[in-house]
């Protein structure tokens, strides 16, 4: 892999392992009202990420079309209050490992998905390294108890999971990884608003103990404001298929963290499924192979633009 390919296999990597680690933050949060709750996670971030969009932000936002905008609402309410709202719901009547194991099955998903979308056929590596990395997130968390309806809002997770990547395909480009996180974090804020309104009224919102502030802080800071802008940074250095690849580690992550809080254990299936997560991902990104792989769309409109007019996206976008 070159220098570009290295350093976002990094940031795909450390962004799905803050993911993963936020897991256990969530077991403290359990209590607080959900959309609530979200409001102050996506509101907090979208203020920490409105400083760092760069230079020409208002101008790059009122340059979206309208097309663009749905999308961008749509990969909010998917991807993001859609996505956590079916993970909670799914955990009411099924084991929290049967929507971890549907969610894992994202980069196969993925793999499939963005080749079509653009019109190319689906790169035989990527759907190998993707269909490791789903037998290991199985591994990894084994498979618990669900009724059909913890397998209908699984599912409904694993398409919020596969929206957040395949909808930000065509937007990362024009806004850029810190702009396009402030931009969806504050929509995911309003929409968030809406439901609190709409499902809690007066009560989505109350006084947060020390513990609960805590975690909101770990979730808007840690994971939400480094964790989005490390993802979409990765997807314009690798493309969203080779990114996804590294949702693996996510469970991987939550495993090796619940230790440290006495919520799990890491033994011998979880060692298996770490190695089998790593292997599809050392195979899926090309890292064990002498030839270049086929970027895809995301990282050929980044070739597409000229070497100074790079230069200067990247210095605003990030």
């Amino acid at each position: 892999m070159n220098a570009t390919t290295t350093r976002g296999a990094l940031l795909a990597a450390l962004a799905c392992v803050l993911v993963g680690g936020s897991f256990t933050a969530n077991s403290v949060l359990g209590d607080y009202p959900y959309a609530g709750g979200q409001f102050l996670r996506y509101g907090l971030a979208c203020l920490l990420l409105v400083p760092l969009a760069g230079r020409g932000a208002t101008a790059r936002l009122r340059a979206l079309t309208a097309r663009q905008w749905i999308r961008l609402a749509l990969l909010a309410a998917v991807g993001m209050v859609g996505f956590n709202l079916a993970v909670i719901a799914a955990e009411r009547s099924a084991e929290p490992a049967v929507p971890g194991v549907l969610v894992g099955c994202a980069p196969v998903v993925v793999a499939v998905m963005v080749p079509m979308l653009d019109g190319r056929r689906p790169q035989r590596v990527v759907l190998y390294g993707a269909s490791l990395v789903a037998l290991g997130a199985l591994t990894v968390q084994g498979w618990g108890r669900t009724d059909a309806t913890g397998i209908a809002f699984s599912v409904c997770a694993l398409a919020g999971e596969v929206g957040f990547a395949v909808l930000a395909v065509p937007v990362v480009r024009p806004l850029g990884p810190r702009l396009l996180s402030a931009t969806v974090c504050g929509l995911a804020a309003a929409e968030s608003a809406l439901v609190s309104l709409a499902v809690d009224g007066t009560a989505g919102l109350r006084r947060l103990d020390g513990t609960e502030a805590a975690a909101l802080l770990w979730q808007a800071v840690i994971v939400t404001v480094i964790g989005f802008v490390c993802w979409y940074m990765a997807m314009q250095r690798i493309g969203a298929e080779r990114a996804t690849l590294f949702s693996g580690l996510i469970p991987v992550a939550a495993a090796c963290t619940a230790p440290l809080v006495g919520t799990g254990s890491y033994g011998a299936a979880q060692a298996v499924g770490s190695a089998l997560v790593g292997a599809g991902v050392a195979v899926g990104s090309g890292a064990l192979s002498r030839r270049r792989p086929v970027p895809d769309a995301t990282v050929r409109e980044e070739a597409e633009v000229p070497t100074a007019a790079g230069r200067g996206s990247e210095a605003s976008g990030g």
